[in-house]
């Protein structure tokens, strides 16, 4: 027989159940009902007992229905769903827990004959399947006198997974497991000498460097502090619904939109659907350790819902046991704090981003979800088996400890998770705490920037400086050096000195005044005269009027050559004694 998928849901006069039977024989199915029992049959398809009892009446549901004619059933063929309403015995009563589907199921009976241990006298729905944890311990055990063990027994097994009721396992699989767990033999590792070697591995896995990366260039931590999960929005719905209903009379509709806001997808369902029924019977120490780790999971899990964004990928999965310290090495708590400083450590030491804002965020989404109740809870948990199951070597956490949580918290008491909010509420986190000298790097690494951020100024400054002693000396060079203006003038003088040249050239083939040769031939003032014909071919005026070339051929041949002397000398000063050396020489 198949169990089929089926989903509950209520009003407060009536209890509705969906079952989907396609391929059903429908001219051929039969519904019982009667208090808290219900059977549905059509074949190949038969649920039992999805509100009905264990043997001895162990399972019972917070109300009862009855057959009283207001009863009503339909059939949808093209979907192949049963939908049957069944009337409440106590209108307006709302009954806990509908859409915890696995507790909803019958439980698996035992193969023997008697079974060995039985839970009586507990409900799942209900809540009281678990023992209260405000019973008094009773201090009063048995002894015994002592006895002379065997060697083998020295080297006990110790115990992990959920409840600490697994051991053995990595016995024979170490080494197809060894990538899941850090913890080497488990089996064999007491708790203390896990906790040791975890804190070591944390220390040499610290990286400053990354660290203060992270604690620096945080643009990408920002951008994912900014992102809601679902958690929140359900948050704030829930929060607007509870200050609209706050009358004593609305508390019922109250309670039915949290569960219609709390629904599960049709996956999750399925997921439910599939998981055996089973009681937990956990010593009073073993219930507080499932509490805790329950915490130390869902850190891990917010974590990598926020730096992915919702958007799972292939490393989610060692994201969330590698931030959990219970998945990877099977840790146990006394206190929630310890539970906090061990998630610090290791969201500084292991994934991408590591930034302690992401500690405080991943602990308040946490407190949410607690707040939420059971469904948020649950939500979180088949998620995560979900991503254990596609990783191929992480399967076998769902194994050690996810599947049983996700039976487990469908019994567990919503007050309980609401104290344990509050503790986490109640803790403080600093960064001293966690024992990686946080605020030494940082204090250290502010003085570092101070300092660059000094010798860059005093480098800017003098940089602005440079060009302004640079610009000095070029207007100094600019004021050495002749100006434009200046430059012109030299040029035309030029030009006219070679036109008055050009002049004077011509004007030696032409005739001479006697003046001017006999001044010439004065050996005393041939300075003097060279000035004045230089002033005079300056003003361009002619250097000589006529002359009689009778007689005279050989002296105006000197006095030519003299005269081309006298016009090709430089303008600088400096040359005016070399160039009346050469004169002297010529006149010698």
């Amino acid at each position: 027989m198949l169990t089929p998928a089926f989903d509950l849901s209520q009003d407060p006069d009536f209890l509705t159940i969906a079952i989907r039977v396609p391929y059903a024989r429908v001219s051929e199915f039969d519904v019982y009902f009667k208090g808290v029992d219900f059977k549905f049959y059509a074949k190949p398809y038969f649920l039992r007992r999805v509100l009905g009892v264990w043997p001895r009446g162990a399972l019972t549901l917070p109300g009862r229905i009855i057959e009283n004619g207001s009863e009503q059933g339909s059939y949808d063929a093209d979907k192949g769903i049963f939908t049957i309403q069944l009337p409440k015995e106590t209108p307006g009563q709302h009954f806990e827990g509908l859409n915890m589907l696995t507790a909803l199921l019958a439980p698996r009976k035992s193969r023997t004959a008697k079974p060995l241990v039985e839970e009586i006298g507990t409900s799942e729905v209900s809540e009281e399947g678990v023992e209260d944890d405000d019973e008094e311990f009773d201090w009063e055990i048995e002894q015994f006198p002592y006895n002379e063990v065997s060697e083998s027994a020295l080297n006990p097994q110790y115990h992990y997974g959920f409840g600490d009721l697994r051991s053995g396992v990595f016995q024979r699989l170490q080494d197809e497991f060894s990538d899941v767990i850090d913890i080497k033999d488990p089996d064999f590792t007491p708790a203390a000498e896990r906790r040791r070697k975890r804190l070591a591995a944390e220390l040499a896995k610290f990286d400053p460097d990354h660290y203060l990366a992270d604690f620096f260039e945080d643009e990408a931590v920002e951008q994912v502090l900014k992102y809601n999960p679902w958690w929140t929005d359900i948050g704030q719905a829930v929060k607007l619904l509870e200050e609209s209903l706050k009358q004593k009379e609305a508390m019922l509709t109250l309670r039915l939109l949290k569960e219609n806001i709390m629904s599960f997808s049709e996956e999750e369902k399925y997921q439910l659907r599939k998981f055996v029924n089973k009681s937990y019977l956990l010593g009073k120490r073993a219930h507080r350790q499932v509490y805790y780790s329950l915490i130390d999971i869902l850190l891990a899990y917010c974590y990598e819902i926020r730096v992915t964004e919702g958007e799972k990928n292939v490393e989610s999965a060692w994201n969330i046991r590698k931030l959990s310290p219970t998945l990877c090495w099977f840790e146990t708590w006394t206190n929630v704090h310890e539970i906090l400083v061990s998630f610090g450590r290791r969201v500084l030491c292991y994934p991408l981003y590591r930034h302690f804002k992401l500690v405080t965020k991943a602990c308040r989404d946490t407190i949410k979800l607690l707040q939420l109740g059971k469904s948020a809870v649950l939500k979180c948990l088949l998620d995560i088996h979900k991503i254990f199951q596609e990783s191929d070597p992480a399967y076998i956490l769902n194994d050690l400890y996810i599947s049983d949580y996700c039976v487990w918290i469908q019994k567990a008491k919503s007050k309980k998770l609401a104290a344990l909010a509050e503790a986490l509420k109640e803790v403080s986190l600093t960064k001293a705490q966690l024992g990686l000298e946080l605020e030494e790097l940082e204090a250290a690494a502010l003085l570092v920037q101070e300092e660059e951020t000094a010798l860059k100024a005093a480098h800017s400054i003098s940089r602005q400086q440079t060009p302004s002693t640079s610009s000095e000396a070029s207007d100094l060079e600019e004021s050495d050096s002749p100006t434009s203006s200046e430059i012109e003038d030299s040029d035309s003088e030029q030009e006219e000195l070679k036109d008055s040249e050009s002049k004077t050239v011509n004007s030696l083939q032409g005739p001479f005044i006697e003046k001017s040769s006999v001044l010439l031939v004065d050996d005393g003032g041939v300075c003097r005269k060279s000035a004045i014909l230089r002033s005079d071919v300056s003003q361009g005026k002619p250097l000589v009027s006529s002359l009689a070339l009778e007689g005279s051929g050989p002296l105006i041949e000197e006095l030519g050559e003299q005269l081309k002397t006298v016009v090709q000398i430089s303008e600088p000063e400096g040359s005016a004694a070399g160039s009346h050396g050469s004169i002297q020489d010529r006149d010698n």
